[in-house]
């Protein structure tokens, strides 16, 4: 058993000056991930900040955007009426992330750096850079199902989970940090890493540093978005492949703009930069769909048990986006 201690924070520089940015310590939302790594001894803190009191209210700004409280839980962010309203993809995006259990306890900061579901790193008995950096990576000849197509690298072939974080990708959303250096802002698309050579490096923090509140941007387009997610079973399961958009057509029928971002496809969400660029300006149909995802997965590599995620990204992106339009063909 790991000794450890336990604090509550009322505010965030009660937590930061809790943390005093140690590398020992870790901030405790709800729970549902960090526990778990705790209980399989691969996350070893000695002191637990607990932020569950810090700000969790869901507020629409005048601009028409929306400011999201850290400790918000993944269940009050879906069933706001604002995000239903006006960022539907994200409600669908929590809504296919996890059991109503989990959603209760989740919150939206730990949804955000909740770490990756691969076996080979839950499994201490196994090869793993991210948990070991220079150990090896045993899922790149293991069973690499779920693994990543896109921005991988020879030490590190991990997907992150989060569903929620693929639609915050999608919607520009900007995340706010405090730590002991101050106060600053980063895009989320920004904030993970991919693995390179450090792929136990996950995200853009600084030690000590913590997520405060997430904000989105006023898109008025996003009331046309939805998400979808392909996976191996209906109830709670990882994604294989994930897909968040928003359409905004013009009257021609043209894609005057478009979020597209991908899930379970690399080490971070993705955002589908190139599809975006493709699909401007061009007619909505599926043959400029499926133009654009060719252009996202040109740089796909497949692995030996999920090279079928590459025409399986495609196809999804063309079904989500052509139901966007109305077109089912």
């Amino acid at each position: 058993m790991n000794p450890f201690t336990y604090e509550r924070a009322s505010d965030a520089p009660a937590a930061i000056g809790l943390a005093k940015g140690s590398a020992a310590a870790r901030y405790l939302g709800g729970g549902t991930n960090l526990v778990d790594l705790m209980r399989e001894t691969v996350e070893r803190p000695e002191m637990l900040v607990d932020v569950t009191g810090l700000p969790g209210g869901i507020e629409p700004r005048a601009d028409g955007g929306l400011r999201i409280g850290a400790a918000a839980t993944n269940t009050a962010l879906a069933a706001d009426a604002h995000v239903r309203t006006h960022y539907p993809l994200l409600a669908r995006a929590i809504l296919a992330g996890a059991s109503a259990q989990i959603r209760n306890m989740a919150t939206v900061g730990g949804n955000i750096l909740q770490r990756t579901r691969c076996r080979y790193f839950y499994d201490t008995a196994a090869a793993c850079n991210k948990r070991q950096p220079g150990a090896g990576c045993d899922a790149r000849d293991g069973f690499n199902r779920y693994h990543a197509i896109l921005g991988a690298s020879p030490a590190c072939v991990a997907t992150h989970p989060s569903d929620m974080c693929v639609a915050l990708a999608a919607l520009d959303a900007t995340v706010h940090l405090d730590g002991p250096a101050g106060p600053r802002s980063i895009a989320l698309a920004d904030l993970h890493r991919l693995p390179g050579d450090r792929p136990d490096v996950e995200t853009e923090l600084k030690p000590g540093e913590l997520i405060t509140a997430v904000e989105l941007p006023p898109l008025s387009f996003a009331r046309r978005s939805t998400y979808r997610k392909v996976r191996d079973r209906a109830s709670y399961a990882f994604a294989l492949v994930s897909v968040a958009a928003a359409l905004d057509l013009a009257d021609d029928g043209t894609v005057r703009e478009v979020r597209l971002a991908l899930g379970g496809v690399a080490h971070k969400p993705w955002r589908a930069s190139a599809a975006e660029a493709a699909l401007k300006g061009r007619p909505a149909s599926p043959e400029s769909f499926r133009a654009a995802a060719e252009a996202e997965l040109a740089a796909a590599t497949g692995l030996r048990d999920n090279a079928f995620k590459i025409e399986l990204a495609k196809r999804t992106i063309v079904a989500v986006l052509s139901d966007l339009t109305g077109d089912d063909a």
